[in-house]
């Protein structure tokens, strides 16, 4: 076997809290899993500075840490984590087939299971005062970090479902949310429409847009602009929420793996088989609902034991160097 090719039982592609916990799961289980962390080690979570809605942190843990520590974990019982990005992938459609796939346009890696847990990226207005102030009250997940401003006023950009849920669970945390939607109409059900139009402490902006985020730290103010009349308006607020959609990262597997029109890869019923045997998928690659720590973690085990169900279903076709 040439140097540049390497075969294993269970490959693990990316590295957030889905990736970490299948790792954990498939060591404990003689898969002696190897994991690439791809381009953004960690995850969204890396971004995130309090993540204070995962299981057993009672005083809460920053985002960067806690991925450190899921990486220990992993390590400790035998998970191999390799810096590097798949580049290209062989996907078998065979049962006991292996699945070949390139790292860094190099190495090649022949595996018997993958498991794909490579996120979600989410989508940002993309002006620089708001990437300066990502992680100072920026923000792209309103049930994830809107705790944190509890009594206090917030603005959110979005004119869909997810926009419209997020505004109406601020609602209930912050003392006032301003909705800034870009068109004249907003692109939620006509339910949520009525629901985010129904409540007090929501004021929505139409034909509105991000002129600039304000502040050196933190968010102080949001700077508006009408696009219809080029008016700019300023308002005081301490978070930013942008929820504007997210793009799956699954780009790589288009063509193999069946996914929805937007990219989520399509899993099994309660499983997380894909249509290709020994391949299987967890996190937000294959999740567009909840998008949480917590469940794609709980997505991650299920994967684990899933390959795990797979390599003893069937006969080795050879045995593993």
């Amino acid at each position: 076997m040439s140097e540049n090719i390497e075969r294993i039982k269970t490959l693990i592609i990316g590295s957030g809290p889905a990736g970490y916990t299948a790792a954990i799961y498939a060591s404990r289980a003689d898969l002696n899993p190897v994991l690439y962390t791809g381009m953004e080690p960690g995850g969204q979570l890396t971004t995130t500075t309090e993540v204070d809605n995962f299981p057993g942190y009672p005083e809460g843990i920053d985002g960067p840490t806690m991925m450190m520590q899921l990486q220990q974990q992993a390590e400790r019982f035998g998970t191999e984590v390799r810096i590097g990005m798949i580049t290209a992938t062989e996907l078998s459609d065979k049962v006991g087939g292996i699945h070949k796939v390139t790292v860094d346009n190099d190495k090649v890696i022949e595996a018997e299971t993958i498991i794909i847990s490579t996120g979600a990226t989410a989508k940002y207005l993309g002006i620089p005062s708001e990437q300066k102030l990502r992680g100072g009250g920026v923000s792209a997940c309103a049930v994830c970090d809107g705790f944190f401003y509890k009594n206090q006023d917030v603005a959110i950009v979005g004119a869909g479902d997810t926009a419209a849920e997020e505004a109406s669970y601020l609602s209930n945390i912050c003392n006032k949310v301003t909705m800034l939607v870009r068109k004249d109409y907003m692109r939620a059900s006509k339910a949520m429409q009525h629901r985010v139009e129904s409540i007090p402490n929501i004021e929505i902006k139409y034909n509105t847009e991000v002129d600039e985020v304000l502040g050196d730290q933190v968010v102080e103010g949001l700077r508006m602009v009408n696009n219809q009349t080029q008016e700019k308006e300023d308002i005081a607020i301490t978070g930013l929420f942008i929820a504007i959609g997210h793009k799956p990262n699954t780009d790589i597997f288009a063509g193999q793996l069946d996914m929805d029109e937007t990219g989520y890869l399509i899993t099994e019923g309660k499983s997380t088989k894909t249509n290709l045997p020994g391949v299987f998928a967890c996190g937000d690659a294959q999740d567009k609902d909840y998008r949480q720590a917590v469940t794609a973690a709980g997505t991650g085990c299920m994967a684990a034991l899933d390959a795990e169900r797979y390599l003893a279903s069937i006969e080795t076709p050879e045995e593993v160097a």
